[in-house]
């Protein structure tokens, strides 16, 4: 029985040893796929995983937490031990749907209205979000209802209309202007322009937007806001 119970006790020793004191299962590289325009070396940096640290002691989830808050960019980001000596790091980033401009800077905006890069030059085939009225004014000049939804909230519904597009006007679209939270329309390429109302009710919109187009496609002004009335004008 002591024998048994000595050998129990070397051989937990003996695990722990190999798990958090062996120089075999520590962490040797870290990882890294899914970027584009990240590079592996700026994320091996805000995750800071330590060389040398047990494979077994790295926290995954504050790295992961670690990633998100230091590069705005990163959506999503798995992080797994990959044994015996390596942490493995999978990156979604954020896709642009929309850019602010802002102080001669361009903000880059992703499907939620985060706002998650400030670039000298905007991404190519991304439309501008412009606020316009009551949306670009001071929070004390605001009309009772932008002040109620807010910047945030304005650039959240910019950035739905955006999503909600047809993949053939998402090409011709070049600003998406907000004037409130139910006046927002589109600047298209040819001078034409869409009154597309709130961002709610956005796939019926969009599909009545595509048949509008289709059926009138000389025309210069496109209303989607009642998407079960849609009309046209201009030629």
């Amino acid at each position: 029985m002591l024998a048994l119970l000595v050998a129990v006790v070397l051989l937990l020793a003996g695990g722990t040893y190999l798990v958090y004191g062996s120089p075999w299962l520590r962490v040797r590289q870290v990882e890294v796929s899914g970027t584009r325009v990240l590079t592996p070396d700026q994320v091996r940096a805000a995750a800071a995983v330590r060389i040398g640290t047990p494979l077994v002691s790295v926290d995954t989830r504050a790295v992961a937490d670690r990633l998100r808050s230091g590069l705005l960019r990163i959506a999503s980001v798995d992080v797994e031990r990959s044994w015996p000596d390596s942490i493995a790091l999978k990156v979604t980033e954020r896709t642009p749907k929309a850019v602010l401009k802002k102080d001669g800077k361009f903000q880059e905006l992703d499907a939620g209205g985060v706002r998650f890069a400030v670039d000298s030059t905007p991404p190519s085939g991304v439309p501008f979000v412009e606020l316009a009225g009551d949306a670009a004014s001071t929070d004390q000049n605001q009309s009772p209802s932008n002040r109620y939804f807010g910047t945030d909230r304005l650039l959240h519904a910019a950035a739905q209309v955006a999503m909600d597009l047809p993949e053939s006007v998402q090409k011709q679209t070049q600003a998406i202007q907000v004037r409130s939270f139910d006046a927002i329309s589109l600047e298209l390429t040819g001078g034409r322009s869409v009154l597309w109302g709130s961002a709610e009710r956005g796939a019926q919109k969009a599909a009545a937007l595509a048949a509008l187009m289709k059926a009138q496609g000389s025309a210069t002004h496109y209303d989607v806001s009642a998407p079960t009335a849609p009309a046209s004008s201009g030629s």
